[in-house]
C-alpha cells in the first residue's frame, strides 16, 4: 500500500475513514440489540457496517505503520501503534457477533416451512457479548484516536519563533 497520496501520507486519510465507521457499526450493533424495531428494520445492516470497521481496521494499521517508519521515534507514537495494533481482535468480535445476532434474529422471507426459532438464552447471550463487544470496541477506538490525536498535535504550540 503507498504510504502517500496526492502528496500526502495515506494513514490520516484513511483512518478518518475507521474512525467512522468503527464507532458506526458500534452503535449499530448496540441498537439492533436493545431495540427490536430497530432490528427489524435495520437487517443485516449492522454486521455489514461492522465488516466494513473490520476490513479498514489493518488497513489504517498497516499505513500508519509506513507512517510511523517514515517518522524520527516518538513515545506518543509508539503508544498510538500499540493500541492501534490492539483493535482488529476488537473488530473481529464486533462483527462475527453482529453477524451472529442478526443471523439467530433475522426474519425469513415469506417461505413454505415455518421458522423454527432459536433458544433465547442463545439469542441473549450472543446479544450480551455483542453489546460487551461493541462496548469494548468503542472504548478501544476512543483510546487509540486519543493516543494519535496527542501524537500528531503534541507539539503543535512549540513552534520555534521565539
Amino acid at each position: 500500500m503507498p504510504s502517500t497520496m496526492f502528496g500526502l501520507p495515506v494513514h490520516p486519510l484513511l483512518v478518518h475513514a475507521t474512525v467512522v465507521f468503527v464507532p458506526l457499526a458500534v452503535l449499530l450493533v448496540v441498537l439492533a440489540v436493545c431495540w427490536p424495531r430497530f432490528r427489524a428494520w435495520a437487517g443485516p445492516l449492522p454486521a455489514g457496517v461492522s465488516l466494513v470497521a473490520l476490513v479498514l481496521t489493518p488497513l489504517s494499521t498497516a499505513t500508519g505503520e509506513n507512517l510511523e517508519h517514515d517518522l524520527p521515534h516518538n513515545a506518543l507514537i509508539e503508544r498510538h501503534a500499540e493500541l492501534g495494533d490492539q483493535l482488529l481482535p476488537f473488530t473481529i468480535a464486533l462483527f462475527v457477533l453482529a453477524a451472529g445476532f442478526w443471523w439467530l434474529t433475522r426474519t425469513p422471507r415469506e417461505t413454505a416451512a415455518p421458522k423454527r426459532p432459536w433458544p433465547p438464552v442463545l439469542v441473549t447471550g450472543v446479544g450480551v457479548l455483542a453489546v460487551l463487544a461493541a462496548i469494548g470496541t468503542g472504548v478501544q477506538v476512543a483510546r487509540i484516536g486519543h493516543s494519535g490525536a496527542q501524537a500528531a498535535w503534541s507539539d503543535a504550540g512549540s513552534s520555534s519563533g521565539g
